[in-house]
């Protein structure tokens, strides 16, 4: 596969250049968009939706229960279908277990504190759910300081564990990025179980991020290259290899006869992260600009025809602020609009 032709397919199968008819169909598309940046995760499925999409239009989709946020695997910060997530956490959740078992024992949690976390949070989830502030204090009154990072380890655990899942955003003025962390049991109505998760787990990392290989999902999933080889081989026949080691999705969406050339991608985004090389999309002088840098950070990027050519942020092209760009771009004017697009989702 030549290197234009895996880019004209990436661009296909992340919904870039062949949009979701709505947000969910986009999140359902992809199966777990990064979102440790709420921001970046509501335009990350935005971008890949028909029409002009609002900030309010992914809140909808979250407050109908479609959509929830919650550590699916890498301890990362996912949104998914919410019908996805107890399969999904099925197969990633000791894994991520294992990881954090050193950090927790730093912390303090163990069986004990667990217990007591659920026995005195769960009855107060059960209307309406709780923001992040809420639950601490809600532990701190028991007794469990959630200070140095022990509240965000309980969360987690409590998350993997399939108890409970962030949900509704909090309707606040401006950019709101508090959501309620409700039970998993009272707010996803609809659970769906593949017959092999292992194995759907890889068709649906390829259906939405293909052309990919199993270095490329072992890095995605968080699974051990063991596990990935396993989870490809299980997926036989329910995906295409169109190169040695190189998947692709069976069926593919239609692309849009009018897709822009120009993306204005968040930080996090699908597109750069998720995969273990990322230098067919972006010139390897350009990654240590990109990220994920030392702080972790991964800052969101300006993409014309499939390739990193700049950064951006938020916060600047809300006000049409200059991005920063590292190679002259082909047609200035798709940069502004592609920009103007992201001011438009935040501002309608």
């Amino acid at each position: 596969m030549t290197p234009a032709a895996l880019l004209s397919e990436r661009l296909r199968s992340h919904r870039l250049t062949a949009p979701a008819p709505t947000v969910a169909d986009a999140a359902r598309h992809l199966l777990a968009v990064q979102s440790q940046d709420l921001t970046a995760g509501r335009w990350a499925l935005a971008c890949r939706a028909r029409g002009a999409v609002r900030l309010r239009d992914v809140d909808a989709a979250f407050a109908r229960g479609e959509l929830v946020r919650a550590w699916t695997m890498r301890g990362t910060l996912h949104t998914v279908p919410a019908r996805d997530l107890g399969w999904m956490l099925e197969v990633t959740a000791e894994r991520q277990r294992q990881q954090a078992a050193s950090r927790q024992r730093q912390l303090g949690i163990d069986a004990e504190v667990t217990a007591t976390a659920v026995k005195v949070l769960v009855p107060r989830l059960r209307d309406g759910g709780l923001t992040r502030a809420e639950v601490f204090a809600v532990w701190e009154a028991a007794g469990i300081d959630p200070a140095g990072q022990r509240g965000i380890h309980l969360l987690f655990a409590l998350t993997i564990d399939g108890l409970v899942c962030q949900g509704p955003i909090v309707p606040r003025s401006g950019i709101t990025r508090d959501q309620r962390f409700v039970l998993v049991e009272e707010h996803i109505r609809a659970h769906e179980r593949p017959d092999d998760p292992l194995a759907e787990l890889f068709v649906r990392y390829i259906d939405g991020h293909g052309p990919a290989g199993v270095a490329d999902f072992a890095w995605w999933s968080g699974l051990t290259l063991g596990q990935s080889r396993e989870a490809a081989a299980r997926a036989a026949g329910r995906v295409t290899e169109v190169a040695e080691g190189l998947f692709t999705a069976v069926a593919h969406p239609r692309r849009a006869p009018a897709a822009p050339s120009v993306q204005a991608l968040p930080a996090f985004d699908e597109y750069y992260i998720s995969y273990a090389d990322r230098t067919p999309v972006c010139d390897p002088a350009y990654l240590g600009r990109v990220g994920p840098g030392k702080n972790g950070m991964v800052r969101a990027t300006i993409v014309e025809d499939g390739r990193v050519i700049g950064c951006w942020t938020h916060a600047a092209a809300a006000h049409t602020a200059d991005p920063e760009l590292f190679t002259e771009p082909g047609d200035p004017d798709a940069v502004s609009a592609a920009l103007a697009r992201f001011a438009a989702f935040i501002d309608g």
